[in-house]
């Protein structure tokens, strides 16, 4: 009998310990993290490293009646706010917050990886990298390795109760850091601050007789969704593994006296834009490749346009993008 109770309990743990390794695969994982920076409120302090330079901001995300808002300040150099809402964001300048161009969404720390994931696993081998400490949380590491050569590895540190994203690293590919978003101070949950709603948000929203401008800036963006797609008749011969158009657009940027072409392509870990637009200078002046962390920008003049390429990914691949750059008939 007691040899019986002995068997019982050692299949109970046996039995609960393959469930819980069940629970914690790294799919798992990555589906709590998709929408943990989305559903939880939190506030913090992080800084952001590439080469010798670091850059500190804090981050406040809230929620109300489930939806989002969220606040990043800078905290070195010019004074600079940035917030989100509902699909629109409004940057501070000396005359108050000024909405920018929000159609893309671009990935953005703590909410790096995508909602659909889809595209991660066929793109990057995901795998459980250990357990460690950031900014005094408990963490599980993961790793991505790409499956295509040419594209960076990425590392995250994912809170292990919230699932909330508390560091993020860019590797090339002698794992040596390009660069690195790492909490160093966090709040999550609790009493957080909320007087930025009343104070900034609300107004920025509301005009002065109560005009709700979100939800007719929402309207527009709904009707902008759901016209004809855009095809300029410029194509993109190369693209690494996995590369899909998200984005096709003609938009006027400051500066300029005709529209750009921009077409948009990501993995669902990284994204490269393509900028094409007339050649208004006579020497060839713009050629050149730079880099700033893990985004490297290439310029160059070819014929009567100057193609612009800037994206998450090694300077060798963003060459080969837009060395590929084609005009066909629409």
């Amino acid at each position: 009998m007691k040899l019986r109770s002995i068997l019982f309990v050692s299949l109970v743990l046996l039995t609960s310990n393959v469930l819980g390794g069940e629970k914690e695969t790294c799919a798992d994982w990555l589906k709590t993290v998709a929408f943990a920076s989305h559903e939880t409120e939190y506030s913090g302090v992080f800084v952001y490293q590439y080469a010798d330079a670091v850059e500190t901001s804090r981050i406040t995300h809230l929620t109300e009646a489930g939806v989002e808002y969220e606040k990043l300040e800078s905290l070195d150099g010019p004074q600079r706010e940035i917030i989100r809402h509902h699909g629109h964001v409004w940057m501070s300048d000396s005359h108050g917050m000024v909405e920018m161009n929000s159609q893309q969404k671009n990935a953005r720390f703590p909410s790096l990886l995508p909602q659909q994931l889809s595209a991660l696993s066929e793109n990057y081998q995901a795998k459980l990298a250990g357990k460690e400490r950031v900014a005094g949380f408990d963490a599980q590491v993961i790793l991505f390795q790409p499956k295509d050569a040419l594209l960076y590895s990425h590392k995250i540190w994912v809170h292990s109760e919230s699932g909330l994203l508390l560091k993020a690293a860019v590797l090339d590919d002698k794992n040596k850091m390009v660069e690195q978003y790492a909490f160093t101070q966090l709040q999550i949950g609790g009493k957080l601050d909320r007087s930025w709603l009343k104070a900034n948000v609300k107004k920025t929203f509301h005009g002065e007789k109560g005009h709700d401008y979100a939800k007719a800036k929402t309207k527009t963006s709904d009707s902008i969704e759901k016209s004809p797609p855009f095809n300029s008749g410029w194509v993109v011969r190369f693209l690494p593994s996995g590369f899909k158009k998200t984005t096709e657009l003609e938009r006027p940027m400051h500066g300029k006296h005709l529209p750009v072409t921009q077409i948009v392509y990501s993995d669902g870990l990284s994204a490269v834009s393509v900028f094409i637009e007339h050649n208004d200078h006579d020497e060839d002046d713009f050629d050149g490749l730079s880099s700033r962390g893990a985004v490297t920008l290439y310029h160059k003049v070819v014929g009567d346009h100057l193609f612009t390429v800037v994206g998450e990914v090694p300077p060798r691949a963003i060459v080969k993008v837009l060395d590929s750059i084609r005009y066909v008939n629409k």
